[in-house]
């Protein structure tokens, strides 16, 4: 990852004294912020993996664990993105092909999270199930295309929401502790499918909006 400002994402969290931490242990052991994003991508394929096992299982408990395993992967792919542009940013490690790695990896984990949490909807018996995941997928893609179209026009990168990629993420991160608790209610599949709904609006909602913010700006 370059020192490319003007497309950074604007996080509170990016101050606090726990990531300062070990952003500055991840360079002082000189690990490279694109080996940090290509991490990202093992945690959102790992975080797709467990969400598609855990729709099939009728064990309560098993299920639910794997539901857990799968919200901490959906962190952890979020501390991936935060770590490589502190590493890169404030400890100068910065690479030649470090935009590829600021973006690519991030539009694959969502699809990887999304889809795979479509496919353990589907694996649940709900019908639909693979088609709302990959739905939210593409919208989510479709977000960070319009920014990057953006970019590309001269204009400054949008982060608008509501469903940005740490809303995306945190959304499904909530659905998947929920679910962990659905054999309570005897529910199997139905709030995850809720929450690829959530987040697949509310995506359609930020692409419509950035593009009309883009549509302003280039009048302007």
């Amino acid at each position: 990852m370059t020192q490319d400002l003007d497309n950074r994402r604007p996080l509170k969290v990016r101050d606090a004294a726990f990531a300062r931490r070990m952003a500055r242990s991840l360079a002082e052991a000189k690990v490279e912020p694109d080996v940090i994003s290509a991490t990202s991508v093992a945690f959102a394929v790992l975080g797709g993996a467990l969400l598609m096992t855990a729709g099939a299982l009728d064990n309560g408990l098993f299920r639910a664990v794997l539901f857990v395993l799968a919200a901490l992967c959906i962190q952890a792919r979020l501390l991936c993105n935060l770590l490589d542009g502190l590493v890169a940013v404030e400890h100068g490690r910065g690479g030649s092909a470090g935009p590829i790695w600021n973006e690519l990896p991030d539009r694959i984990a969502d699809v990887l999270l999304l889809a795979g949490a479509g496919y353990g909807v589907q694996s649940a018996g709900i019908a639909g199930g693979t088609a709302a995941g990959w739905i939210a997928a593409v919208l989510a893609v479709l977000t960070a295309y319009v920014r990057e179209l953006g970019r590309g026009l001269g204009q400054p990168a949008d982060f608008s929401g509501p469903m940005a990629k740490q809303q995306r993420m945190a959304t499904l991160t909530a659905f998947c502790l929920i679910s962990a608790l659905e054999p309570l209610w005897r529910g199997h599949g139905a709030v995850l499918l809720c929450g690829l709904v959530v987040i697949a609006a509310g995506s359609l909602v930020t692409v419509i909006r950035r593009t009309g913010n883009l549509a302003r700006g280039l009048r302007a």
